[in-house]
């Protein structure tokens, strides 16, 4: 597939739509609202994603995003510091694991989803 494709925004759910816009927007994501059910996240042109006032709990549990940082232990620093558990009912922040091909942290938004937040060991393993 050739398309010179610049992005991709996957589409994710939210059970309580409002408290999730809150919840991206302390995460330091830029929100342009699309539409009253739905809103572009953004920290550049190239990682964004769309919420949408929808919910449907089979997806929404098994709905993951991956992020890739350049220091995730900079990153766990900076999420804990942001005290999303404690401000977001059902927001989750795990400690960083580490694995084969390098090491993540977790974050679970107010809905269930998953966010992975994970540095490669090399490049060559993305």
């Amino acid at each position: 597939m050739n398309h010179q494709a610049k992005n991709i925004r996957p589409f994710i759910g939210a059970k309580n739509y409002e408290l999730s816009r809150a919840f991206y927007a302390a995460l330091d994501f830029e929100e342009v609202i699309i539409s009253e059910k739905m809103s572009l996240f953004k920290v550049n042109e190239q990682l964004s994603f769309y919420l949408q006032d929808y919910y449907v709990k089979d997806w929404i549990n098994n709905s993951m995003v991956f992020i890739e940082v350049a220091d995730v232990e900079q990153c766990y620093q900076d999420l804990t510091l942001k005290e999303l558990p404690q401000r977001f009912k059902g927001a989750r922040l795990s400690p960083i694991k580490d694995w084969d091909w390098g090491r993540e942290c977790f974050v679970h938004d107010p809905s269930g989803i998953l966010w992975h937040f994970g540095q490669f060991v090399s490049q060559t393993n993305s």
